[in-house]
């Protein structure tokens, strides 16, 4: 099995595999090619926060770290032994952090990690790149997800075919919303914060 990308999606992925038998070879393109936001070479380096959020088990945040404990995962036993204080929150050292994934996704015995670009989709595979995932796969993803749509593509964007569509990253905490698209016969406008 082969996992492309080896942030926070792609570490546990692969992790999660090999604990269940598979051999995995995990693909990830730095330091081969480098992006504008990580620092070092290692896996499951933090470019953003490094708060995982809350641990409180009457949060959906809290609850899912809690599932995943129980089930093993590689993050967030990494993330508890890297943990600072942040109150109720789960937030870490970005080094230790990033140091315990590699050393351990390295240490597997059934884990190959391998670096340089992927540029083509292979099959069967985890794609795990995230919002800085390299132009040439953005355009083996596109160019998959256009083919292998009914209409050719024209399902996405259908007023709008002519021009493939871009991968976007989006906040998740902070969502962009055109105001065109919203049914406002169902909406009202309130602050959440007032």
């Amino acid at each position: 099995m082969t996992v492309v990308g080896g942030g926070l999606a792609g570490c546990e992925a692969a992790w999660v595999l090999a604990e269940l038998g598979h051999r995995v070879i995990l693909r990830e393109m730095r330091p081969a090619v480098r992006t504008p936001a990580h620092q070092t070479e290692r896996l499951a380096e933090l470019v953003c926060s490094n708060s995982f959020k809350s641990t409180e088990l009457h949060n959906a945040h809290g609850l899912l770290k809690a599932e995943l404990t129980g089930l093993g995962s590689l993050l967030l036993t990494a993330a508890t032994e890297a943990r600072v204080p942040a109150g109720a929150a789960l937030a870490v050292d970005r080094t230790v952090f990033s140091e315990l994934v590699d050393a351990r996704i390295r240490a597997h015995p059934r884990i190959t990690v391998i670096h340089g670009e992927v540029t083509e989709l292979v099959s069967p595979a985890v794609i795990a790149t995230g919002p800085l995932t390299s132009p040439a796969l953005a355009a083996a993803i596109r160019d998959r997800l256009l083919s292998g749509s009914a209409d050719g593509g024209r399902s996405i964007g259908s007023d709008q075919a002519a021009a493939p569509p871009a991968l976007s990253f989006y906040d998740a905490i902070a969502p962009i919303v055109s105001h065109e698209s919203l049914d406002h016969s169902c909406l009202f406008a309130a602050s959440r914060y007032g």
